[in-house]
């Protein structure tokens, strides 16, 4: 869903801009997420971002498959950073993830 405040219509012209190619059911989500309560304080680029990498990192590679292997987060997260580009290109994303990032 499209709000009518502003920080919801500069999400939404955020998240066109970072994935032009997305599915709707992954925007909606990824949507959701940036406008959460935790994100309020980032601006709209830097919530899209965020929420985008999560989304994709826990809904389109083996993360969740790792931890549940007993690896730690940083290793799981370290091992599923092609499968997030893999997805973030197919999606044409504007923003790749950099596996030197460590806040994402």
């Amino acid at each position: 869903m499209i709000g009518n405040t502003g920080r919801q219509r500069a999400i939404a012209k955020a998240l066109t801009a970072l994935l032009p190619l997305a599915p709707y059911s992954d925007t909606e989500k990824i949507r959701a997420d940036a406008n959460a309560k935790h994100m309020k304080t980032l601006p709209p680029t830097i919530a899209v971002w965020l929420a985008t990498v999560a989304h994709v990192r826990h809904e389109h590679t083996a993360y969740e498959k790792l931890l549940a292997e007993g690896y730690d987060r940083d290793s799981a997260r370290f091992f599923v950073v092609g499968e997030i580009n893999e997805t973030l290109t197919t999606w044409r994303a504007t923003r790749l993830l950099d596996p030197d990032d460590e806040d994402e």
